[in-house]
């Protein structure tokens, strides 16, 4: 049974940090690539970051490049979000996501975790 399941979320002042983490079972990690996205009230789900499975290769969306790092241990098949100088348009739910790489031939399997909120407010 495959499951991702995130952890950290919470409140926190603007120019604060949190470290979400995403513990993933049910499926060989190490393959998948990892990203977090999140959805903000009335918006499309968006790509926050993502990492793949060998390599270790890392992209960000520009709103939060220089503030936020993807980071995996797939000894620990845990993916993690270093969230820092947070603003109040980072409030959103955080989601999980693993899919398999875009070198394997359709169809390719993508996961969800259930998303952990973040809110950012004084």
């Amino acid at each position: 049974q495959v499951q991702l399941v995130e952890s950290g979320g919470g409140l926190v002042q603007p120019g604060g940090s949190l470290r979400l983490s995403c513990a993933a079972s049910g499926f060989t990690f190490s393959r998948y690539a990892m990203s977090w996205y999140r959805q903000a009230p009335g918006k499309e789900r968006e790509l926050v970051a993502g990492i793949t499975g060998v390599g270790f290769t890392t992209n960000y969306a520009d709103s939060v490049k220089g503030r936020f790092t993807i980071s995996r241990d797939n000894a620990k098949n845990t993916v993690y979000l270093q969230m820092n100088s947070l603003k109040p348009e980072d409030t959103a739910v955080y989601y999980c996501n693993a899919r398999e790489p875009y070198y394997l031939p359709p169809p390719r399997s993508v996961y969800w975790g259930q998303g952990t909120q973040v809110t950012v407010s004084s």
